[in-house]
């Protein structure tokens, strides 16, 4: 027998609600080496982001990551913290309050939440479904799906419908790769930068890395990264030869997509080039891998090589533009529920004296 969750108060005057959750992977509490070592365990604990038989796996993770990594990633955690907190934590926040503002409807709510740390998927959807939330529509903040992100957000989300009797219809956003706003609010943030600092040799267009055998297998990830580079290319009107794609964040010894970032800036550098922009397409709010990774190590690298003048780009973040893109991918995935349905007090008094007639308690 499955065992349920015991469900809120249903009250039959109270209309139906719709939710919608953002969900963006995940940061640590603080930057200590306890609180990294907590989050990297769920991170890396998971079987979709590490496809290594489980056994053996949990042993290197238990045994030899988790007795290094936690203090050098904690140090690199340090030097991104803000007196708000974590940076991902903070533009997901915000995001998720100016977009709640930009669709302002009463029956809609809007939560967010983070599919390792904290606050989690299941507590926000606890939370959506308190509120009344019979649809909620779920929103990876992830615009190129793949299997270790968007996937595993959709896996927790399937375990905690599975524990409620009452259970809400789900929607989930796959992807926005392509998406028109997305694209128009990247190349907007470009050519900003190139109007306040000027244009670079060269623009290079980081996304996350990924093992390879995940392309192998089928992960479509590889190719809508390489599709929003393009639309973003031909939205900024360059040529092949003025900007390139690459991924970033490797770890551990197995080929990952390519080319790798760094050292693609590194045989840029030593081949001549001086001058570069970096943008991270993949990310929509700025963290770890953009203000450690990309805006210090590997700027620091370019230089070392030779280069002179490395600018990064910031992530979307709070821009108008976003908060726009973001509302109208709403909009659309919420179409044909009942947003415009009158909220009329006397219906709703019908409805409650029917469920008194019939035996309900409230």
């Amino acid at each position: 027998m499955p065992r349920y969750l015991p469900e809120p108060p249903h009250l039959h005057a109270t209309p139906a609600r719709i939710g919608v959750l953002l969900v963006n992977l995940g940061t640590p509490d603080a930057p200590t080496a306890k609180a990294v070592k907590r989050y990297l365990a769920e991170f890396l604990a998971d079987p979709r982001v590490v496809e290594i038989p489980r056994p053996i796996w949990l042993a290197i993770l238990h045994g030899i990551i988790l007795q290094v990594r936690p203090r050098r990633s904690a140090a690199k955690y340090a030097s991104i913290w803000s007196a708000e907190g974590s940076p991902l934590r903070v533009h997901t926040e915000r995001q998720a309050q100016l977009l709640s503002q930009a669709l302002a409807h009463p029956r809609l709510r809007l939560a967010w939440a983070m599919r390792y740390g904290n606050p989690s998927i299941p507590a926000a959807l606890d939370q959506l479904h308190a509120e009344g939330c019979s649809r909620i529509l779920i929103l990876p903040l992830y615009p190129q799906y793949a299997a270790s992100t968007t996937a595993t957000a959709f896996d927790v989300a399937g375990r905690w419908m599975a524990q409620r009797r009452n259970a809400p219809a789900l929607r989930m956003v796959r992807n926005f790769h392509d998406d028109p706003g997305y694209i128009a609010a990247l190349a907007a943030r470009v050519h900003e930068h190139w109007q306040q600092h000027g244009r670079s040799e060269r623009l290079v267009m980081s996304f996350h890395g990924l093992p390879r055998y995940t392309l192998d297998k089928g992960d479509p990830y590889f190719c809508e990264c390489h599709k929003t580079g393009r639309l973003l290319a031909e939205a900024l009107g360059l040529g092949k030869d003025q900007w390139l794609l690459t991924f970033q964040s490797r770890f551990g010894r197995a080929r990952w997509l390519e080319p790798y970032t760094e050292p693609t800036l590194e045989r840029l550098a030593g081949e001549g080039l001086r001058s570069v922009d970096v943008v991270c397409p993949g990310f929509v709010s700025d963290c770890l891998e953009t203000l450690e990774e990309i805006a210090m190590e590997c700027r620091h690298a370019f230089v070392a090589a030779g280069g002179e003048r490395f600018h990064y780009i910031d992530c979307l973040n709070e821009r108008t533009d976003w908060i726009a893109a973001l509302q109208a991918i709403c909009l659309r995935e919420l179409s044909g529920w009942p947003l415009d349905e009158p909220l009329s007090a006397t219906a709703q008094e019908a409805t409650r004296l029917r469920a008194l007639e019939l035996g309900a308690s409230a």
